[in-house]
């Protein structure tokens, strides 16, 4: 008959080893746990750090806990946290090749281990490497712990399970950030791109876009994600991406399907680009749509043409120039020698006391004629402006003088609005005034083609800037014909009858405006007739003051 052997009772030492390595086993799990939480909850790793460090200096009855990461791009392990941070300060940073540096070399290692200090210390420094899957991610370093003897294997075997837990929350929380900031970076890059790009899924509906799509409608992108294409896109590109939907999945290296498309939603001109989404199995999951704005392109070659148009005009007028300045000498002599006979004969009172008045009259026709020659050789560039401060109110006031008459005859009202204080421009009076001689003149023949009375309304005033006075003359008119328009200015260009113009008028004003550095504009009112705007640079500061002064 077989007896029970009794069990021996467990000497009371090895119960409280026991219960001793139960508890610090609980406390490992709590301070594990209040590690990961914290982590859940901020997403933030040095901030979780700090939590294991205050905790872990604890458990070990340890100085201060320090946790070193290693940052591989830059081989060095950089101090993330400390319970003691008045004795270390974050972001210190040692060479993973520094073999002083008990944080470098404890990373090398396979286990903790405990680094008796010199002499006659009583504590230890204990380095726990922090290990993955496939790379070394930095050390755990407890200075000031008190190691009993007998106890070393079962600290160290703590150190090394404390080790492996914060090694897998480390590196999960690396997985994580490397994540968050791959997406960053497609994001921005996503963001990045200039042309409106959307992804619509098979049902129809926007599943992203980037900024560029999203200012182009005024909405935020939270807005537009899952919304209906319809809402987003015209009906041309809404057709097309239904058609392509039905079409089934292109083969594999055929191009993507491209045109050119205005949109009325997107409010633009665009090159579309419309590409297959396949998942990984080649199934189709949706439309991808690269929209390249060709409004900046469409801008670029206007601009262009409008400087090819000035560089015609320019080579227009230098032509016209030199034309101009040869008949203009050509006709200075014959003049110079009528006006000099006549003023010889008028020296010598040959005339009849009743034919002075006609001869006085020939003289002033004759002197007009020359002045107007010299003017002439001015826009072809043969002679420097005379230019001086100019009272434009005073031009314009001589000009309709000239011509009230004329109007009243036909029935055309002349009105003024001038600006108070008016600057003065720089300016060849007798230039000036032919500039807007002809202009006035200009409006009371498209008045006058109209068979009904009329307005030419003369309006001058400073600009915002306060550096160019502006003045325009508006008739009620016909207005000008859409194609005249762009070549209004041409030299030679005409729509009049053969022998009532030349074509020269409106291409001498030009030039003349052009060499006061001013600019001269046509266009048709929004309520009839034709508008001619004429900005003049205003004479300086100085210059209007010493006018002032002299006029004083």
């Amino acid at each position: 008959m077989a007896f029970p052997i009794p069990l021996r009772p467990r000497p009371p030492l090895q119960l409280f080893r026991y219960r001793q390595r139960d508890e610090l086993q609980r406390d490992l799990r709590e301070l594990i746990d209040e590690f990961s939480g914290s982590l859940s909850a901020t997403l933030n790793l040095a901030a979780g750090l700090d939590i294991f460090c205050h905790g872990a200096k604890r458990l070990f009855g340890a100085d201060r806990t320090s946790v070193w990461i290693h940052d591989r791009r830059t081989r060095q392990v950089v101090l993330e946290a400390s319970s003691d941070p008045e004795h270390f300060a974050r972001g210190v940073c040692v060479s993973t090749d520094d073999a002083t540096a008990p944080a470098a070399v404890a990373m090398r290692r396979v286990r903790a281990e405990i680094v008796s200090r010199s002499g006659e210390a009583v504590t230890s420094m204990v380095t726990v490497p922090l290990r993955g899957c496939r790379r070394a991610l930095g050390t755990i370093v407890f200075d000031g712990v008190r190691v009993e003897a007998g106890s070393e294997l079962d600290l160290l075997d703590r150190a090394d399970e404390l080790g492996r837990q914060l090694s897998s929350a480390v590196e999960t929380m690396q997985l994580i950030e490397d994540l968050v900031q791959s997406r960053g970076e497609l994001e921005n890059t996503f963001d990045s791109i200039a042309h409106l790009v959307a992804v619509a899924d098979r049902q129809g509906r926007l599943v992203h876009v980037n900024q560029a799509f999203a200012s182009r409608l005024g909405r935020s992108r939270d807005e537009l994600v899952n919304c209906p294409v319809a809402e987003c896109l015209g009906p041309e590109l809404v057709a097309w991406l239904a058609a392509n939907e039905s079409a089934g999945v292109r083969p594999e290296g055929q191009s993507p399907t491209t045109r050119e498309i205005v949109d009325p939603v997107l409010k633009g001109q665009f090159v579309v680009t419309l590409s297959d989404l396949v998942n990984r199995d080649r199934e189709r999951a949706g439309s991808v749509i690269v929209a390249r704005d060709l409004t900046p392109q469409t801008r670029l070659e206007a601009e262009q043409e409008e400087l090819r148009k000035r560089l015609t005009q320019s080579e227009k007028l230098a032509a016209l120039g030199q034309f101009v300045a040869g008949i203009a000498h050509e006709l200075n002599n014959p003049l110079q020698g009528v006006l000099g006979h006549l003023e010889l004969l008028r020296a010598t009172d040959a005339f009849p006391k009743q034919l002075r008045p006609e001869v006085q009259t020939i003289y002033r026709e004759a002197d007009r004629a020359a002045k107007i020659v010299r003017n002439l050789l001015v826009f072809a560039g043969t002679r420097q402006l005379a230019r001086r401060p100019v009272s434009l109110a005073a031009v314009l006031q001589r000009v309709l003088a000239l011509r009230a008459p004329a109007c009243r005859a036909v029935g055309i009202e002349l009105v003024r609005h001038y600006d108070q204080k008016l600057p003065r421009v720089q300016s060849d009076p007798l230039l000036l005034h032919q500039v807007f001689l002809n202009i006035v003149m200009n409006a009371e023949q498209a008045i006058a083609a109209t068979e009904r009375p009329g307005r030419i309304e003369i309006s001058a005033f400073v600009a915002n800037a306060g550096d160019r006075v502006v003045a325009t003359v508006r008739d009620t008119g016909s207005g000008i014909p859409p194609e005249v328009l762009p070549r209004i200015f041409e030299p030679f260009y005409t729509t009049k009858e053969v022998g009532q113009g030349t074509g020269l008028g409106l291409a001498i004003v030009f030039g003349i405006v052009q060499e006061h550095g001013g600019h001269i504009g046509a266009a048709n009112h929004p309520d009839g007739g034709a508008v001619f705007t004429i900005e003049l640079p205003a004479t300086p500061a100085s210059a209007r003051a010493a006018d002032k002064v002299a006029d004083a």
